[in-house]
């Protein structure tokens, strides 16, 4: 319902019980009118037209009452809406912004791991230089991001939660609980409450079973993991 039909539907429910009032007001002073008018010819009791009108004042009264208790109600709900609306746009509102300079880093981070060790020893200054550089300007925009909520997920030795990871191999280890997190393929995220990014990773399989736990619910689905890993859980 829009605004203008919400405000036409309470103006005129508005009009209508103005107008039953006005109503019951004039049979109120006709009640009470009569007697007089009759009192030499010895007029019947309107005792009864007296506790008809109260009767319908009552119903009114409470017509207006349950009214009101509704949309004190309504009232409430849109405040407590609007400030969680006004709390996930402060919360979320770089979300996407966040996930795109996510991939940034994660290309800064492959430049990096890219370059063999010995090159980096073997190389001169100005080489030097550039990757230090890179390597700070990654930890530059990472800082960035944990500053707005944006916080790393650390699954290495959780049990695998298919809430905040993704599974994308099996590692076949006898000595490990099955579905444990042994290796993070690409690095996950949450922003607040919400998954950013889940965490890529690799899990254990052929080992002890772990009881099953409930898990927290996450603000985003990160897409499903492999059925086999899914399966075992």
């Amino acid at each position: 319902m829009t605004d203008d039909t919400k405000k036409t539907t309470e103006t005129t429910h508005q009009d209508s019980a103005n107008e039953r009032m006005e109503e019951a007001v004039k049979a109120a002073e006709s009640a009470f009118d009569e007697p007089h008018a009759g009192h030499d010819d010895g007029a019947p009791d309107n005792s009864e037209a007296i506790a008809i009108l109260v009767d319908g004042l009552k119903a009114e009264n409470a017509d207006l009452k349950d009214r009101y208790l509704r949309l004190a109600a309504d009232m409430d709900n849109l405040r407590r809406r609007t400030e969680r609306d006004v709390k996930d746009a402060r919360s979320y509102s770089i979300a996407n912004f966040a996930r795109d300079m996510l991939a940034v880093s994660d290309n800064l981070r492959r430049a990096l791991d890219a370059i063999p060790a010995e090159s980096r020893e073997a190389g001169d200054d100005g080489f030097k230089a550039l990757v230090e550089g890179v390597e700070m300007t990654e930890r530059a925009m990472l800082s960035a991001l944990e500053r707005h909520g944006v916080a790393k997920l650390k699954p290495e030795g959780q049990r695998f939660d298919p809430n905040f990871h993704q599974a994308m191999f099996e590692i076949p280890n006898p000595d490990v609980p099955n579905n444990t997190v042994m290796q993070v393929v690409q690095d996950g995220y949450v922003i607040g409450e919400r998954v950013l990014r889940p965490a890529m990773v690799g899990v254990a399989k052929g080992g002890p079973k772990q009881p099953v736990e409930p898990k927290p619910e996450a603000g985003a689905e990160p897409g499903a993991p492999n059925g086999e890993a899914e399966r075992d859980a």
